[in-house]
């Protein structure tokens, strides 16, 4: 019996070419890109499943109650975690975390390395297997290291890196450390990322903040204890955070700090492990949002969706050719349920072949795909039991459900109705209208948000942020030589050059370079009995010259002026922070016997992302601190050479270290990368998505025309012209289409209202986007649609009439 409904299946679908290949096409292209969509949001979510211990591992964050509202970090003081290890109870490992390059050399080799500065438990917490070394505490005293096997392999080659001496240059110095212990390479689905790790107790800011509860620069994870939540452990650290940070709770208490709801000015919190790719702390409490994975996931059941919707429409515009076929089958004494049988074997087949094929044009656009999109998703992410399992009842259900719905619509269908040969064409059937204004309602809900998403990115790209960034290259400042002696020695060397107009430094970047690196320092202190938080940027002479900031008051700093060392300059946000009218000249206690005077003002610019609100910012000339990052403004004229000029000077002061250096616009393009994939995602969603529905017009049309041939026969023998034929055709199908708009727009509009409110400078949305949107969708209908239909009103009516 199987094997005869199977050759009997066959026999249809090669009978019904056209119709076979347009729905192996597109259940194809859906099951393809629904596997490439579904591998991205399965990667995304597995960040960090795959270390052990991952339900037990938290990070540390502190709940601030400030004047202003709650604020929340996770930058810790170094005492933090030795005390709560030995205060509080339900601590059962700790580790401090600070992420730094590092400068390492071995023989002739010198690589600028992404260093972790940890505690001992580090490797007993996180799942780094060890290939060599020791297993269980490779970083056994200040002086060992751990390189991943990637790193182990640039220094030593096929040597055995175990007792090996590599120096890393901290402070200016160069340090010896003994290789302890190599680990495998870190998977790609981790937060924590590392090339080489080192003692905590080593890094440039341990001595100096050792016993320092106010300096807050690294983070802190947390190994509970089996028995013990994360609940409890925020219950049992309050007396804790009293004790501890008694002065600060004073000074929040002093300048109108409200506390929460349990009586707590501060309070330390813990982030699960798998959430942290997830979490904002923006709007003063921890928000874990999957939203963008949920949106993927999203999309691709829209994809899926439209194409089974395909799939029935297309099914049942072919089935009149058949209805003849089942009237017999009926006669002969065939059951409901064989035909039902019959009808779904045939959608399992197509199911079969288009997963089959699905799956292999995913594996062909898989690099394509990661490139596009900037990850590192594979297909075999998917290989999970779990899912595999999971994705082969989906296949079965819906073949059973889009299989079985046109077989269910013909069996209602009378005996004789079936030998008729008639098919009710309507225009009746609600079901199939309302799959066909779906099907155009996402399309123009996806085009809508592509238009919004590239709208805000534009928006974002375009916006003036108060300092040129077209014309300002920087670099970081990554080699073995003093940085302001790096600066110094640039400045020298290219501002003679041609296309170059002056040369400076900092000790943070704007926007997020090629090194990946992104960082604000903050400064805390009391002024005039109230407390006060300030960014702060350590400059070189000249910065405010080459970034094109514009000052207000006062002057910048004055290479021959020495007392600005202990000169400040501050931006507007700022002079609102310390609430002076005049504010040059004011005196800011830096501690007990050291005050810095304001000797300028600039005016505010965006030195964080343009997703988050000005901040207050002081500029310190503080050679004690040491510069990051290299400046250099050039002329439009010579941009290209002067950027070869720039390399060539710093290779000759730098000959061993990496050149990563980009203009200032790549940067801040680089701060929205998210929103720029969730765009390439939305858009190629929407391609697909049109691609889909029009295949959908293009069966269901066919299916028209071909019922009405006669209608359309008669009608040219009476007179009708051709345009009247075409729009009698196509008025139905735009009549969908205008309700799929109008029930779409709403939609659209709420959902990109509430996503632009996360961004403090939006663009504003008006109605020509959405009319846009369906402007498109209509045109693209109206094409699809007259393919068929202009055809059929031109066709020979006396023809029409004897074939009918």
């Amino acid at each position: 019996m199987i094997k005869n409904y199977l050759k009997i299946a066959f026999r249809n679908l090669w009978k019904n070419r056209l119709f076979t290949s347009l729905n192996v096409l597109g259940l194809m292209v859906a099951f393809g890109v629904t596997i490439l969509l579904s591998m991205f949001a399965v990667f995304e979510l597995s960040y960090d499943t795959f270390h052990e211990k991952k339900d037990k591992i938290y990070q540390v964050y502190m709940t601030w109650q400030t004047p202003k509202g709650t604020e929340i970090g996770t930058s810790q003081p170094t005492p933090l975690a030795e005390a709560l290890q030995s205060e509080v109870p339900g601590v059962h490992k700790i580790t401090r975390h600070l992420e730094e390059e590092a400068l390492t050399f071995y023989n002739d080799k010198e690589i600028s390395l992404d260093a972790l500065y940890v505690d001992d438990d580090f490797f007993d917490m996180f799942s780094f297997p060890t290939e060599q070394g020791s297993k269980t505490n490779p970083l056994k005293d200040r002086t060992s290291v751990v390189l991943t096997k990637e790193t182990a392999l640039k220094f030593f080659d096929t040597e055995d890196p175990i007792g090996k001496t590599v120096t890393v240059l901290i402070e200016g110095k160069k340090e010896p450390f003994t290789v302890g212990g190599v680990v495998q390479d870190i998977p790609k689905a981790s937060t924590i990322d590392f090339e080489i790790a080192l003692p905590f107790n080593r890094n440039p800011a341990f001595n100096e903040t050792k016993e320092l509860w106010g300096a807050q620069y690294h983070e802190v994870f947390v190994q509970l204890e089996e028995q013990v939540s994360s609940e409890l452990f925020e219950k049992n650290s309050r007396e804790f955070t009293n004790l501890h940070y008694k002065g600060s709770i004073e000074k929040l208490e002093r300048d109108g700090a409200r506390p929460n709801s349990h009586g707590n000015f501060l309070q330390l919190g813990l982030l699960p492990l798998t959430d942290m790719r997830f979490a904002k702390y923006d709007t003063g409490a921890v928000v874990i949002s999957k939203a963008r994975i949920y949106i993927v996931l999203g999309i691709a059941f829209l994809i899926l969706f439209i194409a089974c919707v395909n799939f029935i429409n297309m099914s049942i515009a072919k089935s009149s050719q058949r209805l003849k076929e089942i009237g017999m089958r009926k006669t002969l004494g065939a059951e409901k349920k064989q035909l039902f049988f019959q009808f779904w074997v045939e959608s399992l087949v197509i199911f079969l072949f288009s997963t089959g094929f699905g799956i292999l044009l995913s594996f062909l656009l898989q690099d394509s795909f990661q490139t596009l999109f900037r990850t590192s998703a594979q297909i075999s992410n998917l290989f999970s039991p779990l899912i595999l399992i999971g994705a082969s009842l989906l296949i079965l259900t819906i073949s059973l459900i889009v299989g079985g719905y046109p077989t269910i619509l013909l069996n209602r269908l009378s005996t004789v109705q079936s030998l008729k040969g008639k098919l009710d064409s309507s225009g009746n059937n609600r079901l199939r209208n309302a799959l066909i204004v779906v099907q155009f309602g996402i399309a123009i809900l996806l085009i809508s948000g592509t238009f919004v998403l590239k709208g805000q990115i534009d928006y974002m790209r375009n916006k003036d942020l108060g300092y040129d960034k077209q014309h300002v290259f920087s670099f970081p400042l990554n080699g073995k030589k003093n940085s302001y002696d790096a600066v110094e020695l640039l400045r020298e060397n290219l501002i003679d050059q041609p296309g170059i107009v002056s040369v400076s430094g900092a000790d943070n970047n704007l926007g997020r370079g090629k090194d990946g690196s992104q960082y604000t320092s903050v400064w805390g202190f009391d002024y005039k009995g109230k407390s006060v938080r300030t960014n702060t940027l350590t400059v070189d002479y000249d910065y405010l010259k080459t970034l094109g900031l514009k000052l207000l008051e006062g002057r910048s700093f004055d290479v021959t002026k020495k007392i600005d060392n202990q000169s400040i300059i501050i931006n507007e946000r700022m002079v609102k922070e310390l609430g002076e009218k005049y504010p040059l000249s004011v005196n800011v206690p830096m501690d007990d016997s050291l005050n810095y005077t304001v000797i300028g003002v600039v005016k505010d610019y965006h030195f964080k992302d343009i997703s988050t609100s000005i901040e207050p910012l002081t500029f310190f000339l503080n050679r004690e601190e040491g510069l990051k990052y290299a400046f250099v403004k050039v002329t439009s004229a010579e941009m290209l050479n002067a950027v070869q000029r720039i390399e060539t000077v710093y290779k000759a002061i730098e000959p061993n270290a990496a050149f990563l250096g980009s203009f200032l616009d790549e940067n801040v393009d680089r701060t929205f990368i998210r929103e720029k994939n969730l765009a390439a995602l939305i858009t190629s969603g929407s391609i697909v998505a049109i691609l889909l529905c029009c295949m959908g017009l293009f069966a269901m049309s066919m299916f028209i025309t071909t019922q009405r041939t006669k209608e359309i026969g008669i009608r040219k023998v009476v007179g009708a012209s051709v345009s009247t034929i075409t729009v009698l055709l196509t008025k139905d199908f735009l009549k969908l289409v205008g309700i799929a708009f109008i029930l779409a727009t709403p939609i659209a509009w709420w959902a990109t209202s509430k996503w632009l409110e996360n961004y403090p400078y939006r663009m504003e949305l008006n109605i020509w986007i959405f009319l846009a949107a369906g402007g498109l969708a209509l045109i693209i209908a109206i094409i699809t649609i007259s393919q068929r239909t202009i055809r059929a009103a031109i066709a020979n009516p006396v023809k029409s009439l004897r074939t009918e």
